[in-house]
C-alpha cells in the first residue's frame, strides 16, 4: 500500500453521507414505528433508567436510558438522538476538521443507542454493517485537535493498518454473501436460476428491474455464475500485493454493487459496500502520489513487468480457467453461453474446510505485513528521533488493536464453515461474547434462499365499514399494490414499514405479531401510522373492518407473445390465500393482544417544563413525517451545496 491520507479522507466523507442517510431516513419514520402511537413503542422495551456507567452498558447499550434524567419521554429521546446524528453528520461531510474521532465516536453511540430499541424494524444486516463499519471508522478517524486552523489532519503511518480492517470487513461481508447462497442449497443458486426470480421477488425493485427480468434465461444464468465469482474469487485479490489486482477488485465489487442498486432498492446497504471498497486504493490510484524519481534500470524494469504484466495475467487466466471449468461455460451457435454447476454439495463441503483456514491465513499474514510496513516507514520516512519513536508507538498500538479485532472477527467469520469454528481458541469466543452487545464484528449473508419461485407474495391490507360491502385497499408509498402503478426509486431511504410487510408475506401473521399492531393502529386511524402510508382510504372516519389477503405478484411481459403481456400494467396479480380474517375494533381477540402487548398503556406524563423537549416537539412539529426520500435527499443535497461552495469560496 502507497500513501494513504488522501483515500482516507475519502473513506471519512463517504462515511458521513451514509450515516447522514441513516438517520435523516429513521428520523421521519420514528413517530409512526416507536412513538407513543406506533407500531412498536419503543418505550415499550426499554424500562431501565442508567444510574451509573455499569447500568449504562450493562444488556442494552444505549443513551435512552438517560431520557428520565433529561425530562425526556423515549419518543422524544430517539428524536433527540436522530437529530444529533444528522446534526454531525451533516458537519463532518461538509467540514474536514469535523471528521475525527469525536464525531465519528459520537454517531456510532448515538446509532447503537437506537438500534438497540429498533426491534424487528431495525434488526437488519445493513444496520449492523454500519454499526462495525462505523466503530472501525472511529479507529481510522483523525485525532484532530486543530479545528480552526487550514491545516488538514496529518497523515499517520498507521493508517495503512487501520485502513486494513475495513479491508477484511469487505473481504468477510463478500465472501460469506456468495458461500451462504451454496450451503443453503437453495435448488435456484445450485441450478443458476436464482436471477430468474430475484428482481420480481426482491423486496423493492426500481423500475429497471422490470427490464432486467425480461433477458434471456441464459444471459440471467451467466450473471449468476458473475455474482459467484465476484463474491467468492475475487475478494482474495484484497490482499493482493500487487496494485493493479486489487485495483481490478475494487472496480469488480464497485460494478456489482451499482448494479444492484439500479435494479433493486437497498437504502444505504450497497453504498457503504462501495465506501468500504475504498479500502482497496491508494493515494497512488486516486492520483494524490508522491513523485518518486528512481533510476531505470534492467532489474526495476523486469520487475515492473513481472508484477503488473506476468502475475495478473497469470492470475486471472486462473481465475478464468476454473470459472469454465466449474460452471461447465459453452459458447452456442447463436452465441449464447450456457451454463451449470459441475460440482456437488459434498465437493463445496470439502472445498470449504479446505479453504477456511486458509482465509485466516491470508488474513492473518496480511495483517502482519501491513504492520511491518507501517514500522520500518516510520523509521525511513519520519523525521527526527522523536517523530520516529512516536510513529513507530503508534504503529505497534494500532497492530495490536487491528490484531485483537482480527481475532474476534473470527468467531462470525467462520460460523460458514463447523470445523474451523469449533477450533477457535475459547479466549477469542469469550471476547467475542463480552463485545457482541456493542457489534463491534457479525456475521452476514444475504439471500441465502431465493423468495417468491411461484411468484412474490404481497399482502394487501383492505378496510370496509360492513362486512359484505365494498372494501378499500390501503396503498403503501413504496411497496406493489396497484398493478398499474411504476416501481418506486427510493434508495438511499429505506421505508422500514414496507420492507417488513415484505417480511410479512413470506410467512403469516401469527409470527408478525407488530402486523397486528399496525391493524388496530388503522382501526383507530392513527395519524402517525397513517402517514407511514400513501393513501388512507378513511380519511374521515376509521373503519369498522379491516382484512389482510395474499396474493402472488408477476412481471408482466414484454412480449406480445406471452400470456403476461400488458403494455399498461407492471404487475399481473392473482389471489392466493386469506392472510389475517376480518378483524373489527371491538374483537375481542384483538383487545386482549393489543392489551398484553402494552400499546395501549397510557405514556408517562411529563408535567415540568423542559426546553429541550419544547425544542424537539418544535422540530418535529415543523418537519412533521416528509416523504422519506425526499427528506433525505433535501438534507443530503443541502450537504452538497455546502460542500460546493467550500471549494470554490474557500
Amino acid at each position: 500500500m502507497g500513501d494513504m491520507s488522501e483515500t482516507r479522507n475519502a473513506f471519512l466523507w463517504c462515511m458521513s453521507v451514509i450515516y447522514l442517510f441513516a438517520f435523516s431516513s429513521l428520523y421521519v419514520q420514528i413517530p409512526g414505528l416507536y412513538g407513543d402511537n406506533g407500531i412498536l413503542p419503543a418505550r415499550l422495551v426499554l424500562n431501565t433508567e442508567a444510574n451509573s456507567w455499569q447500568e449504562l452498558l450493562e444488556g442494552q447499550p444505549t443513551l435512552l436510558k438517560l431520557t428520565p434524567k433529561l425530562g425526556l419521554s423515549i419518543q422524544s429521546g430517539m428524536d433527540l438522538l436522530c437529530l444529533g446524528g444528522i446534526l454531525i453528520s451533516f458537519f463532518c461531510m461538509v467540514s474536514q476538521r469535523m471528521r475525527d474521532v469525536v464525531s465519528f465516536t459520537l454517531l456510532w453511540m448515538l446509532y447503537l443507542s437506537l438500534y438497540q430499541v429498533g426491534q424487528t424494524f431495525l434488526w437488519f444486516q445493513w444496520d449492523i454493517l454500519l454499526l462495525e463499519a462505523g466503530f472501525l471508522t472511529i479507529i481510522v478517524a483523525p485525532f484532530n485537535f486543530q479545528l480552526f486552523r487550514s491545516r488538514s489532519p496529518p497523515q499517520h503511518q498507521h493508517d495503512s493498518i487501520t485502513m486494513w480492517l475495513l479491508k477484511w470487513l469487505l473481504f468477510r461481508l463478500m465472501f460469506a454473501s456468495g458461500i451462504v447462497k451454496l450451503t443453503s442449497q437453495c435448488p435456484t443458486w445450485w441450478g443458476l436460476t436464482a436471477l430468474n426470480h430475484h428482481f420480481e421477488s426482491q423486496c423493492i425493485p426500481t423500475p429497471l428491474a422490470w427490464y432486467w427480468h425480461q433477458f434471456p434465461t441464459w444471459f440471467l444464468k451467466l450473471s449468476v455464475v458473475a455474482t459467484f465469482v465476484i463474491e467468492i474469487a475475487v475478494p482474495f485479490l484484497f490482499f493482493a500485493p500487487v496494485r493493479s489486482l486489487r485495483v481490478v477488485a475494487f472496480y469488480a465489487q464497485v460494478l456489482l454493487q451499482v448494479l444492484i442498486i439500479l435494479t433493486g432498492n437497498y437504502n444505504f446497504f450497497n453504498l457503504l459496500t462501495i465506501v468500504l471498497c475504498i479500502s482497496l486504493l491508494d493515494d497512488h490510484v486516486l492520483g494524490r502520489r508522491k513523485t518518486v524519481r528512481r533510476r531505470k534500470s534492467f532489474v526495476w524494469s523486469s520487475l515492473g513487468f513481472v508484477s503488473n504484466v506476468i502475475v495478473p495475467v497469470l492470475v486471472y487466466g486462473y481465475i478464468g480457467y476454473y470459472t469454465y471449468i466449474l460452471f461447465d461455460l459453452k459458447v452456442q451457435p447463436d452465441y449464447s453461453i450456457q451454463s451449470k454447476l459441475t460440482f456437488k454439495s459434498s465437493d463445496l463441503n470439502r472445498w470449504l474446510e479446505w479453504v477456511m483456514p486458509y482465509t485466516i491465513y491470508v488474513g492473518a499474514i496480511s495483517l502482519a505485513f501491513e504492520i511491518f510496513l507501517s514500522i520500518l516507514r516510520s523509521s525511513v520516512e519520519e523525521k527526527g528521533f522523536f517523530r520516529k519513536n512516536i510513529a513507530t508507538i503508534q504503529c505497534v498500538l494500532f497492530g495490536a488493536v487491528a490484531a485483537g479485532l482480527f481475532a474476534i472477527s473470527l468467531v462470525p467469520h467462520t460460523v460458514i464453515e463447523g470445523k474451523s469454528h469449533r477450533s477457535l481458541w475459547p479466549a477469542v469466543r469469550q471476547w467475542h461474547d463480552r463485545l457482541e452487545a456493542f457489534q463491534v464484528t457479525n456475521s452476514y449473508g444475504l439471500f441465502r434462499r431465493m423468495t417468491g419461485v411461484g411468484g412474490r407474495p404481497e399482502v394487501i391490507i383492505e378496510g370496509s365499514n360492513t362486512k359484505d360491502g365494498t372494501w378499500k385497499e390501503y396503498e403503501f408509498l413504496y411497496k406493489p399494490g396497484d398493478i398499474s402503478l411504476r416501481p418506486p426509486v427510493v434508495a438511499p431511504h429505506q421505508p422500514r414499514l414496507d420492507w417488513q410487510m415484505w417480511f410479512a408475506a413470506l410467512g403469516n401473521y401469527q409470527r408478525n405479531a407488530w402486523f397486528v399492531n399496525l391493524v388496530y393502529r388503522l382501526l383507530n386511524n392513527q395519524k402517525e401510522v397513517l402517514q407511514l402510508l400513501k393513501r388512507n382510504p378513511f380519511p374521515g372516519k376509521p373503519p369498522k373492518y379491516i382484512r389482510a389477503t395474499l396474493y402472488h405478484y408477476y412481471y408482466t411481459s414484454s412480449s406480445k407473445k406471452n400470456d403476461r403481456y400488458s403494455a399498461r400494467n407492471w404487475w399481473l396479480r392473482k389471489k392466493k390465500a386469506e392472510y389475517l380474517p376480518v378483524m373489527h375494533a371491538e374483537d375481542q381477540y384483538l383487545k386482549k393482544y393489543v392489551k398484553q402487548s402494552g400499546i395501549l398503556e397510557p405514556p408517562p406524563k411529563m408535567t415540568t417544563k423542559n426546553y429541550v423537549r419544547e425544542a424537539i416537539t418544535w422540530i418535529r412539529n415543523l418537519i412533521g413525517q416528509p416523504e422519506g426520500f425526499t427528506f433525505v435527499m433535501s438534507v443530503f443535497g443541502s450537504g452538497l451545496v455546502v460542500n460546493v461552495l467550500n471549494c470554490y469560496l474557500f
